[in-house]
């Protein structure tokens, strides 16, 4: 739908995606799907257990949850007001200010990027494997990562709610056999007992805790996202809040307990070493020992459909991200199309696949390892920028509602957003002292400094263009972080009021 203004007033947005398309499980499953659940638990807890020495993990997802939780209230009440598919831009652009919205955004597509292509890395690796050993096919990394992109740029371009069905079946399916192999690891405990010192304060609080706070927090990356697709779904404000509400939930109890069943299956006093020596293959390994060979064969194969459902998640996130900014000129106008048919972010989408397409070229071209260069480094730093993204967002909450409390109780608009901002900070500081532990790299080596400095840079740099834009695009720069929704509201008769007028001139 075109919406136009007279042109003594900034244009209005020019383009909508498809509305009523998406109901509380369509969005949970695009949330779900991005956290990468069985990669969490096959990689991260077992990469926390490895490094650090401590196997309080399972109590550092649960505590990282009752934090994100905080940080959740505020956020979708925030959402009640704002529905933009470009999410922290939005958010900021509205709660700080315009400029810092745009430096948010160029934060976001960096991030969001990173995390995305980083998959194709991840899925020739978890599927070359399993082709030799059915098949006798020896494939390189490559081909199957160009066998999986135009899965993911074909679907970029459909309805979302056809997407939101693949990721059901893909999802639900990765969730089964992690919860069939926490049954496995739970009825064989190690000698013959329960070990719950995972549980306990005392192996969570000690030299390495930075490192583990902010690797559970990288597991909960993708719960954000539900305001992403606020455009497209039915009844937006009860959609997003159940969704991110459940997404969190969810993620800090299913990895909570897979954590401790690790535990209990290895021993507490020996789920370190075992980690060590067995790297991502600890909860495979566990589940031949006590369930057989075909359930851990068959969860080798749902790690690889994991990978898949997560690339197409963060497609559909990067690209809507893109169409955000494209529909309100912040990026070139053409990003802002949606497809007629499905009403899909069209062009930003094909742009997405682009990129995607670009990087697996230049990784096959120069023979870089998939795994570490571009798996582990870009999906390690693409979480490190959500993380900075989130606790940015935590600020613009307050002072969002600082200025425009509405009818928003207390709890929600300052007490729950405060706690929030403050555990953030923490864990964003821990985060950018941990980074050579995270990446898994010395701590002199180059990228140790120049994750943090990128986003730094790429957020200076957008703040830049926001206040270029102010300069010499004001009827752009008026438009910044309102959406399509929103700016309707502000230039149409029947809702002229239902955004402060106050927001334009910021």
């Amino acid at each position: 739908m075109s919406l136009s203004a007279p042109p003594a007033r900034p244009s209005p947005v020019t383009a909508r995606l498809a509305a009523d398309r998406l109901g509380v499980p369509a969005v949970l499953f695009f949330v779900l799907s991005a956290a990468t659940p069985l990669t969490v638990v096959a990689g991260v807890i077992t990469t926390g257990y490895a490094a650090t020495g401590l196997i309080g993990i399972p109590l550092a997802f649960l505590l990282v949850g009752l934090v994100l939780g905080l940080f959740s209230i505020g956020y979708v009440s925030m959402a009640r007001h704002v529905a933009n598919p470009g999410g922290f831009y939005s958010y900021v652009a509205q709660g700080v200010g315009r400029p810092f919205g745009v430096g948010a955004a160029w934060v976001a597509l960096l991030a969001y990027n990173a995390l995305q292509v980083g998959l194709y890395g991840a899925i020739g690796a978890a599927t070359g494997p399993l082709l030799d050993q059915w098949f006798g096919v020896a494939s390189p990394w490559w081909t199957i990562a160009l066998v999986a992109w135009p899965v993911t740029a074909v679907l970029g371009v459909r309805r979302v709610d056809l997407n939101g069905h693949v990721l059901a079946v893909l999802l639900l399916a990765e969730v089964a056999i992690i919860m069939v192999y926490n049954l496995g690891s739970l009825t064989h405990p190690a000698d013959g007992r329960y070990s719950y010192e995972a549980l306990t304060p005392d192996n969570l609080f000690g030299p390495g805790v930075g490192a583990i706070l902010v690797l559970a927090v990288l597991g909960f990356v993708g719960f954000e996202a539900a305001v992403v697709f606020s455009e497209e779904s039915r009844d937006p404000r009860r959609t997003v809040r159940t969704a991110t509400y459940l997404s969190v939930v969810v993620i800090a109890v299913l990895y909570a307990l897979s954590a401790w069943a690790m535990t209990v299956a290895a021993g507490g006093d020996r789920i370190v070493d075992v980690s060590r020596t067995e790297g991502t293959e600890v909860v495979f390994n566990q589940a031949s020992a006590h369930l057989g060979q075909t359930l851990a064969d068959l969860g080798h194969a749902l790690f690889a459909t994991s990978i898949v459902a997560a690339m197409i998640s963060f497609h559909n996130t990067t690209a809507r991200y893109m169409f955000a900014l494209g529909r309100e000129r912040v990026l070139p106008a053409s990003l802002g199309r949606a497809a007629r048919t499905s009403g899909a972010p069209r062009t930003a989408s094909l742009c997405q696949s682009a990129i995607g397409l670009t990087v697996i070229i230049a990784y096959a071209i120069t023979g870089a390892d998939p795994v570490i260069h571009l798996f582990y480094w870009a999906g390690t730093s693409g979480g490190l920028g959500v993380l900075f993204l989130i606790a940015t967002t935590s600020i613009a909450v307050l002072a969002f509602f600082g200025r425009y409390p509405h009818d928003e109780r207390l709890w929600r608009r300052l007490i729950a957003p405060s706690a929030a901002a403050i555990a953030l900070a923490v864990v964003a500081v821990l985060a950018i002292g941990n980074v050579a532990t995270l990446l898994g790299i010395p701590d002199d080596h180059p990228l140790a400094w120049a994750v943090p400095t990128g986003y730094l840079g790429a957020a200076v740099a957008g703040i830049a263009w926001g206040l270029v834009l102010r300069r010499i695009r004001p009827d752009v720069y008026a438009t910044i972080g309102l959406g399509a929704r929103s700016a309707s509201a502000l230039y149409g008769p029947a809702h002229r009021h239902a955004v402060p007028r106050t927001q334009v001139s910021r």
